[in-house]
């Protein structure tokens, strides 16, 4: 099943040395029926080294993490997948970045960052921010470059946005941007956020985004006051 000979397996299993291919080893974990781990643990035996693994998109946010954000009342957070889609929100992010107003199909970050001037206004320098977030979305891209759908977004705004273009094809590579994000909410003014991501399943690549206004930055006065609506609900 594998399209190797009965010995030439066996010699595998002892653990001789002979020579395997990454393509081999997809066949053998596909004959195996091995899982996500097992199949990592066959490359590490084999090669000494886990295999590389194709950036795929997800859309489906597991039921607890909407629980989880519902319970940030004051903590912006959001969910998105490898395409940097916003599949899930909690009121507190909605309030900063108007998820709601955007339609479904161009709920987006790297999209909005280039396409609407509220993220302009909103990310303050917006030319700093804007470089330290499309580095980090390129190091996406390099996981899922064989990605339809990331491969349409990225043509799309190098089709819309002349400074994306310019930026996209530079190369440039910024350090990750985790830290405290400058920001001037509409109706609110100058606040910080510190912020950092969390993974919630490496193998669909599906990472929450938390914000926590920073304690004695702008706007930390009493965040509840202007981030927590008792009427709002995680969408």
């Amino acid at each position: 099943m594998a399209g190797v000979g009965l010995t030439w397996y066996t010699w595998l299993e002892q653990g001789r040395r002979i020579g395997v291919s990454t393509a081999f080893l997809d066949r053998l974990s596909k004959a195996l029926k091995l899982d996500a781990t097992e199949r990592r643990h066959l490359f590490l035996l084999a090669l000494e080294r886990p295999p590389t693994e194709p950036g795929r998109t997800w859309c489906i946010v597991p039921p607890l993490i909407h629980r989880l954000m519902g319970d940030l009342t004051t903590s912006p957070a959001y969910v998105m997948n490898l395409r940097w889609d916003v599949l899930a929100f909690n009121p507190a992010a909605d309030r900063v970045f108007r998820f709601s107003s955007q339609a479904a199909g161009r709920r987006n970050m790297l999209w909005m960052l280039f396409t609407e001037p509220l993220m302009r206004r909103l990310l303050t320098p917006w030319d700093e921010q804007a470089h330290q977030m499309l580095s980090s979305f390129r190091r996406d891209y390099a996981r899922a470059t064989n990605d339809p759908d990331i491969v349409e977004l990225v043509a799309a705004l190098c089709d819309i946005d002349p400074e994306f273009r310019t930026w996209w094809e530079a190369q440039d590579i910024h350090a990750p941007c985790h830290g405290v994000r400058h920001m001037v909410v509409e109706g609110i003014g100058p606040v910080q956020f510190e912020h950092t991501i969390l993974t919630i399943d490496e193998d669909r690549h599906l990472r929450l985004v938390y914000y926590a206004v920073k304690q004695d930055g702008p706007g930390s006065t009493e965040p509840e006051t202007w981030l927590h609506d008792d009427a709002g609900r995680v969408q």
